[in-house]
């Protein structure tokens, strides 16, 4: 029998099935392609345009500071980043593509003759920019900051005509201050991050900073798509703020603040004047000081404001607050004849005046024209203890003026039962309580507006909605009467009559004076160490308008107000009254008797 023929029926169920699974793929291909493009397009879509949009921040100008005539203190400059793209600059921005050798060539020159051109419009050395234009395994390099906003579009503009790319921006706003020292322990400064960090920049920088904006749009491997999508949201600038001070005034009693400092080897010295009609703040100043613009060079003692932060015992100028009291209170006269010894028992201390003498015989506002404590203390031991103190805490003594300036000190005041010596050193200004310069400042300034207190203020207004609006403040308040008041410009004007040196003397003008002495007491030994020395007057006496005060700590040539502190009230006020076009006296200053004729 022959072998059996081979059937050829078998293979096709092995056919039928590659077939089959054939069509199932295309079936699995076509379902995909149905669902790439009809039902996941939008979401494959939004899922693409996602990878090629990017969002930066839009920073809001933070809001200008200015002085009383519109003189810039502070204002926020529109300045760059410019940033690197090392990745870009290495392959001349082929990425997913191979470089030519055209590109190689570009590749290999364009560090340094990007580095040359940012040395050009940005400033520096061009060697100092080559580590961020090749630094490694990054898109993003810092290479230079503030860069003014105008240098960098002729930066990109000079790329451009070179071919040369890897370089982009980011706006970060420079805080600027065109006077430096001027005003700067009152203005303040920002930190690196442009953020409130001394002075009024830190107090309203909530207000100052603003809203910052954003744009997002659409780019590329080598840089933003012309014609792609943007969306813009506007930053918001900070509000702008008008102060009281007088920036050219501030100028010179800085000026005049530091050559005394300087000249009598002082610690530190304080300055301020005043609108005594208004409360305003003209000038106010300190020394040592420093730059704002260069705030990180600054010694730590030099940012602060003394002027507000740190009390002091004012001396003698107390005795104006005092005297105010006692005569308001109708328990002294300014011819009151008062018999003074030469000390007086204060708790288990004796009290001595400045000069030494016997018993003598004053008139009243002869005690406060020679300064007397133990005169002092005899006519404040009349006065109730808590009548006294309430009539120094209506002078604004022992509480924050709130003048809007950060790290305000309330001073020191007693309150409640306080001991006898405790009242006889609070009421001529050695021992008890502790001041600021701006609380004794605008206590007498009460005075030479007849009794009436105005809260000192340094912020005028500010914008609101584009439009400037003020800023609201506490209102006036009568300490004394007016009466009481003009008797104490007298006393002052009296003492200044009655210095037998010309220090106090205003050419053109009468005026009041009052110095003060304290001892500093040391924590540090326990002891009395060094002193406070200043001197305060208003001018005209006839009609006050400006209150001048000079404060100076621990001088090493001096120790008396007079000597230290008076040269630089008499300059200030000299020039203070001169720019502010105040009238000159037309009549001369009297004569008034400070003791019994013998």
């Amino acid at each position: 029998m022959s072998p059996a023929t081979p059937t050829l029926a078998r293979p096709i169920p092995r056919l039928r099935v590659m077939l089959i699974i054939i069509a199932v793929m295309f079936s699995l291909a076509a379902g995909k392609a149905v669902q790439v493009q009809a039902i996941d397009a939008d979401a494959i879509a939004a899922e693409a345009a996602k990878q090629i949009t990017t969002t930066v921040k839009i920073p809001a100008l933070r809001g200008t500071i200015t002085d009383r005539n519109g003189e810039v203190l502070a204002f926020s400059e529109s300045t760059v980043t410019v940033i690197a793209d090392p990745e870009m600059i290495r392959t001349n921005g082929k990425f997913d593509e191979a470089m030519t050798d055209a590109d190689r060539e570009v590749a290999a020159t364009a560090p340094g003759r990007l580095a040359e051109l940012i040395a050009t419009y940005a400033g520096g050395d061009a060697a100092d920019y080559l580590p961020a234009l090749t630094k490694e395994n990054t898109r993003y390099s810092i290479v230079v900051k503030h860069v003014s906003q105008e240098n960098y579009t002729m930066l990109r503009a000079a790329m451009s005509e070179s071919g040369l790319i890897g370089l982009s921006k980011e706006n970060t706003p420079s805080r600027r201050y065109p006077g430096g020292t001027v005003a700067s322990n009152v203005i303040g400064f920002t930190n690196s991050e442009g953020v409130g960090a001394g002075g009024l920049e830190y107090s309203l920088n909530e207000t100052l900073t603003g809203v910052d904006g954003s744009e997002m749009y659409e780019v590329s491997p080598n840089g933003r798509i012309p014609t792609g999508t943007s969306v813009l949201v506007p930053a918001q600038n900070g509000q702008d703020y008008q102060l009281t001070l007088d920036a050219g005034l501030q100028l010179q009693v800085e000026q005049v603040l530091a050559n005394r400092v300087n000249k009598t080897r002082a610690n530190y010295g304080m300055a301020v004047v005043m609108n005594v009609k208004t409360g305003e703040i003209l000038a106010l100043a300190n020394y040592p000081t420093f730059d704002s613009n260069k705030a990180g060079e600054a010694e730590a003692s030099e940012l602060s404001n003394r002027a507000i932060t740190d009390p002091y015992t004012p001396g003698s100028v107390q005795k104006t607050l005092t005297f105010a009291a006692l005569l308001d209170a109708g328990l002294v006269r300014a011819d009151d004849v008062v018999e003074v010894p030469g000390q007086i028992k204060s708790g288990n201390s004796y009290i001595h005046d400045a000069w030494s003498h016997g018993t003598v015989q004053f008139y009243a506002r002869g005690i406060l024209a020679k300064s007397s404590n133990i005169g002092t203390i005899k006519l404040a031991r009349k006065m109730d203890k808590q009548t006294l103190l309430g009539y120094y805490v209506s002078f604004g003594l022992g509480q924050k003026t709130n003048i809007g300036l950060p790290g305000e000190s309330s001073g020191v005041l007693p309150t409640g039962n306080i001991e006898d010596y405790t009242r006889d050193g609070i009421a001529f200004g050695g021992s008890g309580l502790s001041v600021t310069l701006i609380q004794e400042a605008a206590a007498v300034a009460a005075i030479a507006n007849g009794g009436v207190y105005n809260p000192p203020y340094l912020i005028a207004s500010t914008t609101v909605d584009g439009a400037m609006a003020e800023i609201p403040r506490d209102a006036p308040h009568r300490v004394v009467s007016e009466d009481a008041a003009a008797e104490v410009v007298s006393m002052m004007e009296a003492m200044e009559v009655n210095t037998s040196s010309s220090v106090f003397d205003i050419d053109g003008y009468r005026s009041g004076t009052k110095t003060g002495t304290a001892r500093k007491f040391n924590s540090k030994c326990n002891c009395f160490k060094g002193l406070v020395v200043s001197t305060v007057g208003i001018a005209p006496a006839e009609n006050p308008q400006l209150l001048a005060y000079v404060v100076i700590d621990e001088p090493q040539q001096g120790t008396s107000g007079q000597g230290v502190a008076g040269p630089a009230y008499q300059d200030i006020m000299s020039i203070a009254l001169a720019r502010y076009s105040v009238p000159p006296s037309t009549t001369k200053s009297p004569k008034l008797p400070i003791y019994p004729s013998k």
